[in-house]
């Protein structure tokens, strides 16, 4: 896991990274912030920008839950997005967008749930309450895979293609972070982010399974669209 955290604003700073954990030590003559502006790149250990990696800022004041409502569709024969991610409350609606039916079901502790055989879309989203991983697939096409991360933080966003995911207007403070992708070799240790600078940005390296590939539907064979 590694760690660099840079910034931008009038004044003197002063940072310092220890091994093991991450210490910011800042020494700043400005005005208190109202707001700022955080983005995170993330890369893989060649590097290499990593999509669907999770990340989640956890206050150290309390606040708020908002909960969102989402959609993970069928199409092509897989799961879309492959990883998603709402804060605990949120409803995900499952639209199925293929001429064939599927049976979408998680097993997984934070939410069990199943719907079975069905076309179009199911009669009432599903309620993610409880935070964890949960993990998607279909009793249909065995082959298909997908992740729903259920945060205890409104701040939680999934990496794009080029590794990288922003929020644009966040609460100056301290926070917790916290990162997941379905392929991490080892478990995140929690590291602590003090937003103090109008701009400010953070690079983060995780190591994964290289061999991983997303699911893909095959390209003939029974239960093609």
């Amino acid at each position: 896991m590694v760690i660099n955290i840079l910034g931008k604003i009038a004044g003197t700073m002063k940072l310092a990274l220890i091994a093991g954990g991450l210490v910011l030590a800042l020494i700043l003559h400005s005005s208190q912030l109202s707001a700022a502006s955080l983005t995170i790149s993330i890369t893989n250990q060649q590097q290499q920008p990593l999509a669907d990696a999770v990340v989640e800022l956890r206050s150290l004041s309390m606040s708020d839950i908002k909960p969102q409502r989402i959609q993970v569709a069928q199409q092509k024969l897989t799961f879309v997005p492959f990883v998603s991610a709402v804060p605990a409350g949120s409803e995900v609606d499952f639209p199925n967008l293929d001429k064939t039916r599927h049976h979408v079901y998680s097993f997984s502790p934070a939410k069990q749930f199943e719907i079975q055989l069905y076309a179009d879309k199911p009669e009432a989203p599903i309620t993610f309450d409880t935070p964890g991983i949960v993990a998607l697939g279909c009793n249909i096409h065995d082959y298909m895979q997908a992740y729903i991360y259920v945060s205890e933080s409104n701040l939680v966003a999934v990496s794009n293609e080029a590794g990288q995911l922003k929020w644009p207007d966040i609460t100056p403070g301290q926070y917790q972070l916290h990162v997941w992708h379905p392929w991490q070799l080892e478990p995140w240790q929690v590291t602590t982010l003090d937003l103090v600078m109008p701009l400010q940005t953070a690079a983060v390296s995780l190591a994964i399974d290289l061999s991983q590939q997303k699911p893909q539907a095959p390209q003939r064979g029974f239960g093609n669209r």
